[in-house]
């Protein structure tokens, strides 16, 4: 089998059967990564650049080690020390680096389609890592495959997306996926950081009681107040924001019940998490970061149109 697209611009182009032959290569690099020797010639003589106009920590280390493991030619780019900030543009670029016989390009970038720009003007498969407020796919391809793992599947199980929606690309992308896979999702948060399409475009519902939400879901992914990008007052502190909004450990322990923790990182403990939770048993934020190289690496794999696999 093999994916419907050249590229992975976002969940919301693709099929369901494109997502679950992710999860399932995923699967099988995931039981690669467990073997002493953890490096197979998948893509052997690929060339890969990251191209990362915005800052990463976690997604850049996960595509440059699913990129190693899978034994591709690997080039990392940022903005800092480059040609960018003498003005060039991003097209030029990334033509320049296309005349270095690059074969895949994994964009980040803070302008919403930026992805989508450079796959309609260059031949390389082209890799979204996050564009601006629109989607970040792998990110809730992990998500997915982690959700998976703990409750067997994701068809009729219940999302929470808790925190700042409007501002999350994280939330977008978790939105395409769990209603395609058949999950249903409530977002919960403060009503200026809740979009009001959301229920009507998506699907979705919302409430803006977060022990409602989490009384109601089997998971609770929770997400950051994104600052960053707010640019007006939404809220009037972050103690407010924890008091009305955080998830704490007293929070849970009053429910009947217990709901799997996920955080797409990083985490701002204290604010939407407390510590004594992200750090608890109910959560599986670091499973999340294990199975990010996995599902990066199924991406690669797939988009490279590579027929044998190696796993």
């Amino acid at each position: 089998m093999q994916l419907s697209t050249k590229h992975l611009l976002g969940i919301r182009d693709l099929q369901k059967k494109d997502i679950q032959l992710i999860l399932d290569t995923a699967k099988q690099f995931k039981e690669v990564l467990q073997r002493p020797i953890k490096k197979v010639p998948s893509l052997r003589d690929v060339t890969i650049v990251n191209l990362f106009y915005e800052n990463s920590t976690r997604t850049r280390i996960s595509f440059e080690l699913a990129e190693k493991r899978l034994s591709a030619d690997t080039i990392n780019f940022s903005t800092s020390g480059s040609s960018v900030s003498k003005g060039e543009t991003l097209l030029d670029t990334v033509n320049n680096i296309l005349s270095m016989k690059v074969d895949m390009v994994v964009m980040r970038h803070s302008a919403t389609g930026a992805p989508h720009f450079l796959a309609q003007h260059i031949p390389a498969a082209i890799v979204n890592a996050g564009d601006g407020i629109n989607e970040h796919p792998t990110q809730a391809l992990l998500d997915a495959l982690s959700i998976q793992e703990k409750l067997g599947g994701l068809s009729g199980k219940k999302v929470a997306i808790i925190g700042d929606i409007m501002h999350s690309r994280v939330a977008l992308s978790n939105i395409y996926l769990l209603t395609k896979m058949g999950a249903e999702v409530t977002v919960a948060g403060p009503p200026t950081l809740i979009p009001k399409y959301l229920k009507d475009s998506f699907g979705v519902n919302v409430t803006y009681n977060v022990r409602e939400a989490l009384e109601w879901c089997d998971v609770a992914n929770v997400l950051r107040i994104q600052l960053e990008r707010q640019n007006q007052v939404l809220f009037s502190s972050l103690r407010e924001y924890n008091r009305a909004y955080g998830i704490t450990k007293s929070l849970l322990s009053s429910l009947q019940k217990d709901v799997i923790i996920m955080h797409p990182g990083p985490i701002n403990r204290g604010v939407e998490l407390d510590s004594d939770v992200a750090d608890s048993g109910q959560s599986i934020i670091l499973d999340q970061v294990e199975n990010g190289v996995a599902v990066r690496m199924a991406v690669l794999y797939l988009l490279s149109g590579r027929r044998e696999a190696n796993a």
